[in-house]
């Protein structure tokens, strides 16, 4: 199994190109070697502000747009719903590589990155990089998140921006 990324976007683009997109895919695999994450699946959903308002809204009881958004699988807090995948028998089993069974096939996820396109468009001008780098950022930002990451302290938020700027250093994406 490897790290895997599925990726949707609620609008169009120009920036989020097959290119960009294996470039994405390059930023997890990189990330997921220096923190020894080896399988999984990202879910990564490009945004409106208006959308990321709404979640930002529902999941932090922030009423403003905000430039990312985690949700990893592995954090079950009491409100939280845990989903138990079992075998019923009735799995896709043309689906499954030569020698695989069904619960090989499953692949785990990490969890849910959501970006709102518009606000890393104007960060990007605002740093003065251009956007692929901005969503780049956002994304192993993300993925840090999704891995138990975070930044309340100074101390932390160090720690965690080294490794993102490490990680874009390694796959090309300079300020």
């Amino acid at each position: 199994m490897d790290l895997t990324l599925e990726w949707s976007s609620e609008q169009e683009v120009k920036e989020i190109t097959p290119a960009f997109i294996e470039k994405l895919e390059e930023l997890l695999r990189l990330a997921g070697e220096l923190e020894g994450v080896t399988e999984g699946e990202v879910a990564l959903t490009f945004v409106d502000d208006e959308a990321i308002q709404e979640l930002n809204k529902q999941y932090r009881d922030l009423d403003k747009p905000t430039d990312v958004l985690s949700f990893a699988m592995s954090e079950f807090g009491d409100d939280e719903i845990r989903i138990n995948y079992e075998d019923d028998g009735e799995a896709d089993l043309d689906d499954l590589q030569d020698g695989e069974t069904v619960s090989e096939g499953f692949i785990e996820p990490l969890g849910d990155i959501i970006i709102s396109v518009p606000r890393a468009i104007a960060q990007a001008e605002d740093y003065g990089h251009s956007v692929e780098r901005e969503l780049g950022f956002l994304f192993v930002h993300g993925f840090l998140h999704l891995i138990g990451y975070d930044h309340q302290s100074e101390e932390e938020e160090k720690i965690m921006f080294a490794k993102q700027e490490d990680i874009l250093q390694k796959a090309g994406l300079t300020r």
